[in-house]
């Protein structure tokens, strides 16, 4: 079986869920052909520029700009011609890899190659299948297309808002955004994980991270740690971002409680079992990871439109606090390490929300289509 997956150089949690899915294809399929590219690279430069680039300064300086144009795009029922013309763009450049690989079916973890595709499909009479896999807790109409075949995602909310824009419901499978396993905890003790990760075990622990892109005020949000009463201890993933780690390491040394730096870590999943609570943008990849983990967030400067969205769900299923203002970050944090039956209810919503096994459901839904076409074509 050979199936592509076409991710986004947007963060990493696009490209982690397409490894998750990957991996739990090899599993079901041993010897499956599984590349992950990133389909920016097929993209006009200007829209490669505008949506990188362009997205993070928008967001960072201007987010409320951002929040009107994502609102907007979201209420549009047609596609409009730039994003016509930038879909028509990236199919064409798309076809010789396509071509070359010969998937039985594309997969994609980003909004942008699920449009991309569905041109693809409308230009070329012998196109793959095509699925979706939405990686927040929301959707936003950019991914509603008519001719994808199949989309995986993290809500019955989302089966509804897709059906209710014309997707048929048998080609939605809500089996929750792909994780790797290794969140699922596993039964070792949080002494054990501590010892074996030269974490303090006579402190609370609290794992702060700021996304793939390291764009969070972690250095703000360390600072902000001090007036906790409690033993504390911090992890700090930055993320790929060498600038923000390089901060802080710097800000690391100015405050009164241990703190380890970190930049992007493969087993950030052993840090999440070893710590007390999470403290978070809410990407929809790592809340998902976090749900997976059984650990409580508190979540932290969500960036406009899906963060946004993605906080209001946990917050409303009661699997996080959200913090609206830096001051409000030390009560939230010590709120969770301290009050055991708030705790408690937070981890019993988490589990009501986890899906350890979405990667497996998405490779196996995948798979699936794939024998389907095969015998149709038959």
């Amino acid at each position: 079986m050979r199936v592509l997956f076409l991710s986004a150089s947007v963060g990493v949690g696009h490209l982690s869920a397409a490894n998750a899915v990957a991996a739990a294809l090899h599993r079901i399929e041993p010897g499956a052909r599984t590349p992950v590219v990133d389909s920016y690279k097929y993209a006009a430069l200007v829209v490669s520029r505008i949506v990188s680039d362009g997205y993070l300064q928008m967001v960072k300086t201007i987010p409320q700009m951002y929040r009107y144009i994502y609102n907007r795009a979201e209420r549009a029922r047609e596609v409009g011609p730039l994003r016509t013309w930038a879909h028509q763009f990236t199919a064409s450049n798309l076809r010789p890899l396509i071509l070359r690989e010969q998937p039985d079916a594309v997969v994609c973890t980003h909004a942008f190659p699920c449009g991309a595709m569905a041109e693809y499909k409308r230009s070329f009479a012998d196109a793959p299948p095509v699925v979706g896999i939405v990686t927040d807790f929301a959707v936003h109409g950019f991914w509603i297309h008519d001719n994808v075949d199949g989309y995986v995602v993290a809500t019955d909310a989302i089966r509804n808002a897709l059906t209710a824009r014309g997707v048929a419901p048998e080609s939605i499978s809500v089996s929750g955004i792909p994780v790797r396993r290794d969140f699922a905890r596993s039964g070792e003790s949080r002494d054990a994980l501590r010892e074996g990760l030269d974490l303090p075990r006579d402190r609370r622990v609290v794992l702060l991270m700021g996304g793939g892109l390291g764009i969070a005020p972690l250095e703000r949000m360390m600072r902000a740690l001090e007036s906790i009463r409690v033993p504390l201890a911090a992890v700090v993933v930055t993320g790929r971002n060498k600038r923000t780690q390089r901060r802080v390491t710097m800000a690391a040394e100015g405050v009164s409680y241990p703190v380890r730096a970190l930049s992007f870590v493969e087993n950030v999943h052993d840090y999440m079992h070893a710590a007390d609570a999470l403290v978070t943008k809410p990407g929809g990849l790592t809340t998902a990871e976090a749900l997976v983990a059984q650990i409580p967030m508190v979540l932290c400067k969500p960036l406009p439109g899906q963060e946004e969205r993605n906080a209001r769900i946990l917050v409303e299923a009661g699997a996080a606090i959200r913090t609206r203002r830096l001051e409000e970050l030390p009560k939230a944090i010590e709120l969770v390490l301290t009050d055991v039956r708030k705790r408690e209810r937070m981890i019993e919503a988490a589990l009501r929300l986890a899906r350890p096994n979405a990667a497996g459901a998405a490779a196996a839904m995948i798979s699936r289509l794939v024998k389907l076409r095969k015998e149709s074509v038959a």
